[in-house]
């Protein structure tokens, strides 16, 4: 193996931004953000918008996000259509 050409791997927490679960393993990726883990080191952070833990397909779970009521203008745009005669 040559030396000097491979990247740092070193031990990183991914930090998922939307179930709040963070995670510590080795990554050549690295951040100027750092954070104390429980064992009282400190790492670089790589925040992530989501992963198995949020994931809907992992876990199982929808979220249904309503803005600015979408779901009611539906309802009102078509409440009498298909209806009987």
């Amino acid at each position: 193996m040559k030396t000097d050409i491979h990247p740092d791997y070193q031990l990183v927490i991914f930090n998922d931004l939307a179930s709040g679960e963070k995670v510590l393993t080795r990554s050549t990726t690295s951040s100027n953000k750092t954070m104390e883990w429980e064992d009282g080191n400190t790492y670089p952070v790589i925040d992530v918008e989501i992963s198995a833990a949020s994931h809907p397909f992992y876990t199982g779970k929808q979220r249904i996000m309503d803005t600015a009521g979408r779901v009611e203008r539906f309802n009102a745009r078509f409440k009498g259509f298909g209806g009987k005669k």
